[in-house]
């Protein structure tokens, strides 16, 4: 009987874990500068790592300020030229909801 107890215990305490984040579509946005470069990830002892390609104003990007991560100003951001993520300035994400 007590172990049965325990079981239930154990088993009640692994039921209320955490569940995992549901993913969340970045909103459509706009690069603003005259250029910004895009990263493939960002590393928190160099900056940005991987340089993937240069976007120019008005390329299509999507980011959710709130729920994607802003380390140093680098923006985790979607590209949806080619829809891929990588990292971009967060002062060059701009006119939000635009499209």
């Amino acid at each position: 009987m007590r172990t049965a107890l325990v079981l239930a215990g154990a088993a009640l305490l692994l039921g209320t874990g955490t569940a995992a984040a549901d993913p969340v579509p970045p909103r459509h946005a706009v690069v603003v500068c005259d250029t910004a470069s895009f990263y493939a990830n960002y590393d928190h002892s160099s900056g940005p790592v991987g340089f993937k390609r240069t976007l120019t104003r008005g390329n299509k990007v999507g980011h959710t300020p709130g729920a994607h991560p802003v380390y140093n100003g680098w923006a985790a951001s979607m590209d949806f030229g080619p829809n891929d993520w990588g990292y971009l300035r967060i002062e060059c994400i701009g006119g939000y909801d635009s499209w």
